[in-house]
C-alpha cells in the first residue's frame, strides 16, 4: 500500500494521489494534516504511542503539510508496527533533501533523486535514481524482482 507524506497542502496532495492512483474517489482513505497527526500518535516526549498509530496508519493514504520530523515519525511507526507479520511489508522513502536523511536511513529501502538530490540524502539512501523521475522507482522494482527471480531459478538448476 502506498502512502504519501508530503509538505504540500491537503488540496494539492489529494489531487496528486488521485492522479497517481494512491487514492480513489469514494474510498475510505484517510487524508490528514501532519500537524494534527503528531498529537494523535506522540507522547509529551515525542515518542510514538504505537496503539493509536496502529489505528491510523492502515487507513491513512495522505499526510499533507508534513515536516521532516513527521516523515521520520511515520517511518519509525511503520517499522515498529506489529499489525503485519514481520518481513511481509517493506517501508520505502523517496527524498532529495538533507532533511530527508533521517527517514531515508531508517527504512528498508531509501530512494534519492540523482539530479536534485543533495549529497547528504544520497549518502543516506540505498538507491540513487539517475534522473529525477518518481516513476523510475517502478522500473527499479520490476528489474529487481526479475533479477531476484532469475537468480532463484538459476540456483535451482
Amino acid at each position: 500500500m502506498v502512502r504519501m507524506v508530503t509538505g504540500v497542502n491537503i488540496t494539492t496532495a489529494r489531487s496528486i494521489t488521485g492522479k497517481c492512483g494512491i487514492s480513489k474517489q469514494g474510498d475510505r482513505a484517510l487524508v490528514m494534516d501532519g500537524q494534527k497527526f503528531c498529537p494523535e500518535v506522540l507522547d509529551a516526549q515525542g515518542n510514538i504511542i504505537q496503539p493509536p498509530f496502529d489505528q491510523i496508519w492502515p487507513i491513512l493514504r495522505v499526510l499533507a503539510r508534513s515536516l521532516p520530523k513527521v516523515n521520520y515519525t511515520v517511518v519509525t511507526g511503520l517499522m515498529q508496527s506489529n499489525l503485519m507479520p514481520q518481513g511481509s511489508q517493506a517501508v520505502t522513502v523517496t527524498g532529495d533533501g538533507s532533511n530527508d536523511a533521517p527517514a531515508l536511513k531508517n527504512v528498508n529501502v531509501g530512494f534519492t533523486m540523482g539530479i536534485s538530490g543533495t549529497a547528504v540524502s544520497k549518502d543516506a539512501s540505498d538507491i540513487i535514481l539517475m534522473g529525477d523521475h518518481f516513476n523510475s522507482i517502478v522500473n527499479v522494482i520490476k528489474w529487481g524482482r526479475n533479477v531476484d527471480d532469475f537468480c532463484a531459478k538459476f540456483l535451482q538448476f
